[in-house]
């Protein structure tokens, strides 16, 4: 589903950072070469993933659901000089475009890259993180929350991407699938948590944005 008018979608493109060379390879080639290229951050949402990441400038960030690097990439931008992301995603077939995206930006000592289940993965990590990225499978949202909200410094920023899921979630809760009631499921979660702040950003397939009190 698109949610904004094409006409306002090329004017919000016109007026936002353009790509980078590599990230705009990395874009052309998982549109080219890898099933459901619809899952990319791309252009709009990468650079507001970049910003957000300049502005908190984290030192650790977490995300859960590499796909083929780019949002990885983007979030790295706004890292501190001796910062680091760890970026996880259970998909072993990726792996190659992946660190070569990674090596080809030259963020290799930065970028710590790790195949496997996430849910097993998050309970070794011994890291604090100024911000977590959740873009990975919809039902385990709620699951991935309660693994790192203990692991996330105060004031602390989680993102979860696709909360409004072309739309769906909007429609009554009874008729909805697994995935999609997991996404309101994981909304109410946030909303009804005193440990953080939240907003919803209607950003192509949604962004919920959490800051910990």
């Amino acid at each position: 589903m698109d949610f904004l008018p094409e006409k306002i979608e090329q004017f919000v493109e016109k007026y936002t950072e353009k790509e980078s060379p590599i990230l705009k390879e990395l874009n052309h080639e998982t549109w080219e070469k890898v099933l459901i290229p619809r899952m990319l951050s791309g252009h709009i949402q990468g650079r507001i993933l970049s910003m957000f990441s300049h502005m908190i400038q984290p030192k650790t960030i977490l995300e859960i659901g590499t796909y083929t690097g780019y949002s990885a990439l983007c979030l790295s931008e706004g890292l501190k000089k001796d910062g680091k992301l760890i970026t996880i995603d259970i998909n072993e077939e990726l792996e190659p475009m992946v660190r070569k995206y990674i090596a080809k930006a030259g963020k290799e000592e930065q970028i710590d890259y790790r195949i496997g289940n996430a849910l097993d993965i998050i309970p070794t990590l011994n890291e604090t993180f100024d911000l977590v990225f959740i873009d990975a499978d919809k039902t385990n949202y709620s699951n991935y929350f309660d693994l790192v909200i203990d692991k996330l410094a105060t004031n602390g920023y989680i993102i979860a991407d696709n909360v409004l899921w072309s739309g769906k979630v909007t429609q009554p809760y009874e008729t909805l699938d697994a995935d999609t009631k997991a996404l309101v499921d994981y909304c109410e979660k946030v909303e009804n948590d005193s440990r953080v702040q939240n907003v919803l950003f209607p950003v192509r397939d949604g962004l919920m944005v959490c800051r910990k009190i």
